[in-house]
Order: structure tokens, then sequence, then C-alpha cells
């Protein structure tokens, strides 16, 4: 997937572990609408993998 896109993803999860759900969601959204079908493919494998990023802060462990 393109950086752009990876570095939006990132920032939604950083809004969202900031209490800034609807920003998150705007930022995400606007990854979504400029990936291709292949990059969604990707958006969602890197979900998936960095599920944790939303809801924890980076270095903190699993609970």
């Amino acid at each position: 997937m393109r950086d752009s896109i990876r570095r939006a993803l990132e920032r939604s999860a950083e809004l969202t572990r900031n209490n800034q759900f609807v920003k998150a969601v705007q930022v995400a959204e606007t990854a979504f609408e400029k990936a291709d079908y292949a990059e969604h493919r990707e958006i969602e494998q890197w979900l998936t993998d960095h599920h944790d990023d939303f809801v924890q802060a980076p270095g903190e462990t699993a609970r």
C-alpha cells in the first residue's frame, strides 16, 4: 500500500487512542476512498495486524 495510506491509518489509530473518534474515522475514510482494490486487501491485513494500535499506546503491552 502507498505510504500515504499507511500513514493515514497510523494517524487514525493515534486519534482513536486520544478519544478523537470522529476525526479518526474521517482520516481512515479518506484513505479507504483513495485506495485501489489491491490496497483494500492490504488495508484489511494491516488492520488485522495492528488492531492493538487503536486501543493501546505504542510500546504498551497487551493486558
